[in-house]
């Protein structure tokens, strides 16, 4: 019994001979088990074919020679314009790009070329006052506005909206631009245009320092008057004009400064002697 058990154990290991020099061992042992059949067309199979449009040799020639042409059509437009630029140079119009402020260009300023050496301080300090002007009409602005709100009446506001929208492009155009052209120029006619406006700014300045009460003319600029009159009934206010008063004082000094260089290089270089026989015969610079 206990030997039928031990030649029935499943789990007990065999050990078999095998001859390796037997034909039939030798071939049972290295018999590979085949793989499944392939389907058809497995290598062939591409997918479907894509329609790719390609260039005939045709089609090329037609493409390269329209690219000739209007690369031939742009060399032409190019030598046109500069046949029309070196036209207007040769005839004193000169061509003034608009490039400043950068970010929405509106007018032209390039004080490093076009002004000499020696005038390019003080064309950047006349830069400077009409920048001040700006700032100055924008906070006389905001100080009307704020006392219109507590209780004034709508006329200085409207008047400080004119003061700005004025002013601005009429310092620009008045005295700034033939400053600037009479430097470039140096034009006698331009220097004397600067001269008659660039005063009536600077009494503007002055005149909006002091602000006095001129009907209601005087609320709608701050000026010290006008600062020690507000400052009785609302504090924030009244700071708001005596910053006002601050701004226009500067401003003024500023202008001063500017005419005051500006008269001196005009009388020192001959220019004054030369502004009695250009006055009749040349217009204004605008």
């Amino acid at each position: 019994m206990a030997g039928k058990w031990r030649q029935d154990n499943p789990f007990e290991e065999v050990e078999i001979e095998v001859n390796p020099f037997s034909v039939r061992s030798r071939a049972s042992s290295c018999r590979i088990t085949p793989l499944p059949p392939e389907p058809v067309n497995f290598y062939n199979d591409i997918g479907a074919p894509v329609n790719m449009p390609l260039d005939t040799k045709k089609d090329l020639k037609k493409k390269e020679k329209e690219l000739l042409a209007k690369e031939a059509e742009l060399n032409k437009r190019e030598q046109e314009i500069k046949r029309r630029e070196e036209a207007l140079e040769r005839a004193g119009v000169r061509i003034e790009p608009k490039n400043w402020p950068p970010f929405f260009p509106l007018i032209h300023v390039d004080i490093s070329n076009d002004i000499p050496v020696h005038l390019q301080r003080v064309q950047y300090v006349a830069f400077a006052s009409l920048l001040g002007l700006i700032i100055c009409l924008f906070w006389n602005f905001i100080c009307v506005t704020a006392v219109w709100i507590i209780g004034d009446g709508p006329k200085i506001w409207f008047l400080a909206i004119i003061y700005f929208v004025t002013g601005v492009p009429g310092a620009y155009y008045c005295w700034y631009r033939p400053l600037y052209r009479a430097m470039r120029k140096e034009s006698a006619f331009r220097y004397g245009w600067f001269f008659m406006f660039y005063f009536f700014h600077i009494c503007f300045c002055v005149f909006a320092s002091v602000a006095p009460s001129i009907l209601f003319v005087g609320r709608s600029l701050a000026g010290i008057f006008q600062a020690l009159s507000v400052i009785t009934y609302s504090a924030t206010v009244g700071i708001f004009y005596f910053i006002g008063f601050t701004l226009f004082v500067l401003e003024a000094l500023l202008s001063i400064w500017v005419m005051q260089k500006v008269y001196w290089y005009f009388r020192g270089s001959g220019k004054e002697a030369e502004m009695r026989p250009d006055a009749a015969s040349r217009r204004p610079p605008f």
